[in-house]
């Protein structure tokens, strides 16, 4: 039997602004969303000819660390910022930081250059992602926000697809600094939406939780004296912000380049994790005694949160396997061509949105708990059957399997998001928002090293030696140059090591269920919004 629902005393303050002022800020949010969308995969695309024109062939994958890095680490502070100064103000500069560092892009002279200016896109980036997702729940009530989050999802479907080809368009047929000055006048448009339409409700204050210090937005008179007390000064934990900065910044970075750049156990990578260590343990005294921290301690204290960033967490764990491997597996495995690999993966980003949108009508019956839990039950039961595909296969079966998967996530993860963001008020949003995101942002940078790490070890015990999938997918694009056992055994190989990935990416959804089945409460404490219920 479920427990009723228990509702949060207090109220939302943010009221919902008129449908008629909503659409074009809806608009401005899926522009801005999409800038961030279609990034990665507009550039990747392109890579060959930006080697070609630039050259840096042994540092290029820094065009996409370094932007990662960028948007994971700065997450949380443009949450708590928002949270601070209001959503607008966060949105527009991180809108022109984005396009800034895009004109700095298109006018790199070198590979150094480039990359330089991809962590300054980096930098607005992680405004987009995380104060865009803020203001879709700023903008709808409970009842309304699948529709808004269901169009949010579809910008990442669309740029999925859209973006391999737009950038492989601008490549071959004008010149790849089109990649980053097209994002110009999207980004211009989305701004003037912004700055004309947005209109954040006044706020009687920002707090940072239970018992956090209150900040009036103007001078009060003191009761019987006649006298004005001074206006409350708002406080920035900048010695916080650069220590999320540092400690993601080292751990990221031996994250993404270890095993890559350098071994596991060189020097490069103890000393990247040990200094993080060590930058985490002086972020938690800082971030102890700040007045107002970047990453407030309620943000793990609180079930619901926690169990939702740790959920998430693994889903961006267990998102490494579809959308690193499986294009390998396709041309690999399969023998596809690019653009048909792409399709395989490109199915479950189609059925994603369609699932989201509909898991309203799930979360409203059983809660968002169950609803999650039985997403991610189905995502499970997907993962663990993909390394029952036969060998070598057809095409339609792992097509099959992510378009189930996608069906399953979009249940699993639009549940989670609505219903964290329903559990605290507006000035806490910002911060929880960013979380989330933050926790799934390093979920797949831990996925990417231990997945790569796993994909490499069973390739090196199948052919008896140093393996690499990179090397290996390489070598089988030219399958007329390699005896017909030899390619055999390689295509053997590489279905073994992501079979393997697969079963670690169950094993990741298993940890999702764990974290919700352990931590989260049966019915999320969602703050009144008139109906007093949670669903």
């Amino acid at each position: 039997m479920t427990e009723p629902s228990t509702t949060r005393t207090g109220t939302d303050p943010a009221p919902t602004p008129a449908p008629d002022r909503r659409r074009p800020v809806v608009a401005a949010l899926m522009l801005g969303m999409g800038l961030a969308a279609i990034d990665g995969t507009i550039v990747s695309t392109a890579v060959p000819q930006i080697v070609g024109d630039l050259g840096g062939l042994s540092v290029f994958s820094w065009l996409f660390s370094g932007y990662l890095l960028a948007v994971t680490v700065t997450l949380p502070v443009y949450g708590k910022l928002s949270d601070t100064f209001g959503r607008k103000p966060v949105l527009v500069a991180g809108v022109v930081l984005f396009l800034v560092g895009s004109l700095l892009c298109a006018a790199a002279w070198d590979m150094a250059s480039l990359i330089a200016f991809r962590v300054v896109q980096g930098l607005g980036g992680g405004a987009l992602q995380g104060t865009v997702q803020t203001i879709a729940a700023d903008l709808y009530p409970l009842k309304e926000r699948p529709k808004i989050q269901a169009k949010l999802s579809s910008v990442w479907a669309a740029s999925a697809v859209a973006g391999p080809a737009a950038g492989g368009l601008l490549a071959g047929y004008a010149d790849w600094r089109w990649i980053f000055l097209i994002n110009l006048p999207v980004g211009l448009v989305a701004l003037w939406l912004i700055c004309r339409y947005l209109v954040e409700p006044g706020r009687a204050g920002v707090h940072a939780g239970a018992g956090a210090r209150k900040t009036e937005p103007r001078a009060r008179v003191q009761a019987g004296t006649g006298k004005t007390e001074p206006r409350a000064r708002v406080r920035i934990d900048w010695a916080g912000a650069l220590c999320v900065f540092a400690t993601g910044a080292l751990l990221l970075t031996a994250l993404v380049q270890g095993g890559v750049a350098w071994p596991w156990l060189s020097a490069p990578s103890l000393g990247l994790l040990g200094g993080a260590a060590v930058l985490g343990a002086v972020t938690v005294l800082v971030e102890r005694r700040a007045a107002e921290p970047i990453i407030p301690g309620w943000v793990w204290r609180r079930r619901t949160i926690a169990a939702v960033n740790l959920a998430l967490g693994a889903l961006g764990l267990l998102m490494v396997a579809p959308t690193v491997f499986l294009p390998t597996y396709a041309q690999s495995v399969l023998g596809l061509g690019p653009i048909a690999a792409g399709f395989v993966l490109s199915v479950m980003t189609l059925s994603w949105p369609v699932s989201a949108a509909l898991s309203n009508r799930v979360y409203t019956r059983i809660g968002f708990r169950l609803t999650a839990i039985l997403g991610m039950s189905g995502a499970l039961l997907v993962l663990l059957a993909f390394p029952l595909l036969p060998f070598p296969g057809e095409p339609w079966q792992p097509a099959l399997l992510m378009l189930l998967l996608g069906a399953a996530l979009g249940l699993f993860q639009l549940p989670l998001v609505v219903g964290v963001q329903s559990t605290v008020p507006y000035e806490e949003r910002g911060t929880t928002t960013a979380s989330v995101l933050f926790c799934r942002q390093v979920g797949q940078s831990v996925g990417a090293a231990v997945f790569g790490a796993v994909a490499n070890g069973v390739l090196a015990a199948r052919l008896g030696g140093d393996g690499d999938l990179d090397a290996l997918a390489r070598s089988l694009d030219s399958p007329e140059s390699l005896p017909p056992a030899t390619t055999d055994t390689l295509r053997r190989a590489v279905d073994a090591a992501v079979d393997y990935v697969y079963l670690g990416a169950a094993g990741a959804a298993a940890l999702a269920l764990l974290a919700l089945l352990t931590l989260a409460p049966r019915r999320f404490p969602v703050l009144g919004e008139g109906t007093g219920r949670e669903d």
